[in-house]
């Protein structure tokens, strides 16, 4: 390990059985525990899943229909036959469990579960598939897909109707026993507030993967993320908060590993305690350490980090795919079956749908979301189709348990909640209707921001409305701005640089045969379909790159950028590289002037939102009058007067916004108002105009801060006296500041 690039020492990964640790870098197979002659004790119904005391182990799993259940001991990894069954000696209400002492961590182990196959009821046990537990802290060894992973014979013309006596321990995923012992030192969570929060999302895997000053061993990794390199990068940037892709343990998918991809993105959970264990630098039973580390190092730094969650589905997929885990423990108590109970009722496109409505599922996930904030520190969550975690029976419901359940919870209604919020069912777009403790993925804002930019007529209204925080969605429920996460490219879809380069998705590398993926883009191409060397289909891009950019960081609202876009990171018209775990979707580091340019242009973009809270208000604006006539916005026409109703529908989309910082309305943590300059922000999209400046207050002048377009400098530029004038040539933005006379 190159300490010294890393910035970290082995003794980060401090645990209780350090001696294990140690062997576990060294590639040795860890200390087992497993005893000649076995026998359980009673042990207690909860915690649920593998505790360890310091003397033994308590298994404790969850399954109302089982009519036995057997845990399964390994002796290591490479283990095919050295193992030790024993039958959990106690059922509690629908919990079986039992206590194994001197069984210590490091602990490999499955269940067998005994029950009916009858899958026209619903019912898929087979006790010939080794599960694994739902919540093992810690996956000792991973899947290795293989046909004795299913519950029916694979080939068989009855399907899943047929069942399978094949024995999967071979190739099962386990579970490790883990001590959760850690140094945390003196972690402290940076509780940046929503409305300074600037989220970057990224892939643990991709960002760190291609840079030259990571050492190779940790590329890819939880601890290449926090390697000094990375580090640096993202905080000169200035974002405050990081959301990582799914890094709940994933499950993969067979199809994709026969094409030679995999699920990179990682939405196909297969645990919902244990981190992903490829992420580890040094194995699988490391990854809860380096996840640690991970979270200390990037809290030292002042970053937040939020995780992506899937708890709407899982990885086992509809009624043809494998039986791993909760398949197999009880499938009629963890899913949500059609009135057939052979299938599945499918809200998520993938398959199969947890049944939030079930307690024990209620639980698994709110146990899950506990662990993730007590054990490993994340700062918050982004939940992947949250619609679906509302749906107790069909229909959507905002008042359901899971809800009521997050809301009064002491731990899980203190950190960050962000709802992706629509699922693939009916009704399920459901963008502004979620509780007030919770913000969202503001797709509508997307959707107007590309479509305003590239040159769609009729929605200069929805444009204002969405940049000014959306107070149509969330002002009525007592929301703030900042319930809207605003976006304008995400994972899914194009990124920045893809999204002005091409106005087709270009998936043929996904193998679906350029299907997948959406065909509403709303993308443009100055011209010229992919890669150019015209240098003034290159000034268009960077323009709208500028533009888009400058767009998302002025906007009221909590502002996400997608990873890479700062580098012009392109997967070559790819809206869709779910399954690109490899330099289609990694970040690229090797910048040319052009893309180290628009780097530094963001970097004064966020510097410049940080700076202003005119940019960033805990209140909506109202553009309401006080007494002397001001207003906290003003919507200008290019001739220097208030915008009117026939105003909005010209087709040049041209406008500015006249934001007076005497108004913000908002006090610091001690109760102090807050002021700021007041700002003019002009904005044309489709078409030229000279705007006709408007009188400054303190009968100064305008001093431009950012100029975007025509290719004008974006650095300081001469003030603009009263009564002035600004040429704008699409895409331009510009943002003065009102200056005092002399």
């Amino acid at each position: 390990m190159q300490r010294q690039a890393l910035g970290l020492v082995l003794d980060d990964f401090t645990i209780t059985h350090r001696d294990e640790l140690k062997r576990l870098l060294a590639g040795a197979a860890p200390r087992t525990g497993i005893m000649t002659d076995m026998k359980a004790w009673p042990g207690r119904p909860y915690p649920l899943g593998a505790t360890h005391d310091g003397r033994g182990v308590n298994f404790a799993l969850y399954s109302e229909h089982a009519e036995r259940v057997d845990l399964v001991l390994v002796a290591g990894v490479g283990s095919r036959a050295e193992s030790q069954t024993v039958t959990l000696p106690e059922r509690t209400g629908p919990v079986w469990h039992g206590y194994l002492p001197d069984v210590g961590p490091g602990q490999l182990y499955g269940y067998r579960v005994h029950g009916p196959s009858e899958p026209d009821a619903g019912h898929r046990f087979n006790p010939h598939k080794l599960l694994l537990d739902p919540y093992a802290r810690a996956i000792g060894r991973p899947l290795a897909w293989h046909d004795s992973l299913f519950g029916y014979v694979v080939g068989d013309g009855r399907e899943d109707l047929s069942f399978s006596e094949a024995d999967s321990a071979a190739h099962a995923p386990l579970g490790a026993v883990i001590s959760g012992g850690f140094d945390w030192k003196q972690d402290r969570p940076p509780q940046i507030p929503w409305e300074e929060t600037i989220i970057y999302e990224t892939h643990v895997r991709g960002i760190s993967k291609l840079h030259p000053e990571v050492p190779p061993d940790v590329r890819g990794t939880y601890l290449g993320l926090v390697s000094e390199p990375i580090l640096r990068h993202l905080q000169t940037l200035g974002v405050t908060t990081l959301e990582l892709l799914p890094v709940q343990a994933i499950m993969g998918d067979r199809q994709l590993a026969g094409r030679g991809l995999s699920n990179y993105w990682g939405y196909h959970p297969l645990n919902y305690f244990a981190p992903e264990p490829s992420y580890a630098a040094r194995g699988p039973q490391t990854a809860v350490e380096e996840f640690k580390t991970m979270v200390r190092t990037l809290h030292a730094a002042g970053l937040e980090v939020i995780i992506d969650v899937v708890y709407n589905h899982t990885g086992e997929g509809n009624h043809l795919g494998p039986t791993v885990s909760f398949r197999g423990i009880d499938n009629r108590s963890y899913y949500k079956l059609t009135e057939h109970g052979r299938y599945y009722m499918d809200y998520t496109g993938t398959g199969n749908t947890l049944d939030p409505g079930n307690s024990y599922v209620l639980q698994l996930i709110t146990d899950s979301l506990r662990y993730w904030v007590q054990e490993m520190r994340v700062d918050g969550f982004r939940f992947d189709l949250a619609a679906a975690l509302a749906r107790e029976f069909f229909d959507v419901n905002m008042l359901s348990a899971f809800f009521k359940i997050i809301q009064q919870d002491p731990v899980l209604s203190r950190v960050k909640l962000i709802a992706e919020p629509w699922d693939v069912g009916e009704g399920g777009y459901q963008v502004g209707n979620f509780p007030w403790l919770w913000a969202e993925w503001n797709g509508r804002y997307r959707d107007v921001v590309r479509r305003f930019w590239r040159g769609d007529r009729g929605v200069t209204g929805e444009f204002v409305t969405r940049i000014a925080g959306s107070s149509d969605l969330y002002a009525l429920s007592g929301r703030r701005p900042y319930a809207s996460i605003n976006f304008v490219t995400a994972h899914d879809g194009f990124t920045l640089a893809d999204l002005v380069s091409h106005e087709h998705k270009h998936n043929q590398a996904n193998g679906e045969g350029n299907r997948d993926g959406t065909d509403q883009n709303y993308s443009l191409n100055c011209g010229t379909e992919g890669p150019s060397a015209d240098p003034q289909i290159l000034a268009c891009r960077e323009g709208l790159k500028r533009a888009l950019a400058a767009t998302l960081l002025l906007s009221q609202g909590v502002p996400m950028l997608l990873g890479g876009d700062e580098l012009s990171r392109t997967q070559g018209g790819n809206n869709n590289a779910y399954c690109q775990d490899n330099a289609v979707a990694w970040y690229h580091w090797d910048l040319d002037e052009r893309r180290r340019a628009f780097l530094e242009f963001v970097r004064r973009l966020i510097a410049f939102r940080r700076e202003h809270a005119s940019f960033h208000r805990r209140h909506f604006l109202i553009g309401e009058a006080v007494p002397d006539g001001r207003r906290d916005v003003v919507w200008l026409h290019p001739d220097g007067r208030e915008m009117t109703q026939e105003d909005w529908e010209d087709p040049r989309r041209v406008l500015g916004m006249l934001l007076d910082g005497r108004l913000l309305r908002d006090t610091d943590a001690r109760g102090n108002p807050l002021y700021d300059d007041t700002f003019l922000v002009l904005i044309a999209a489709g078409g030229e105009a000279r705007f006709a400046l408007p009188a400054p207050p303190r009968a100064g002048g305008w001093e431009p801060l950012l100029v975007v377009g025509d290719g004008a400098a974006e650095g300081p530029a001469p003030l603009h006296p009263p009564g002035g004038a600004v040429l704008l040539r699409p895409p331009a933005l510009q943002v003065l500041r009102a200056v005092a006379a002399g």
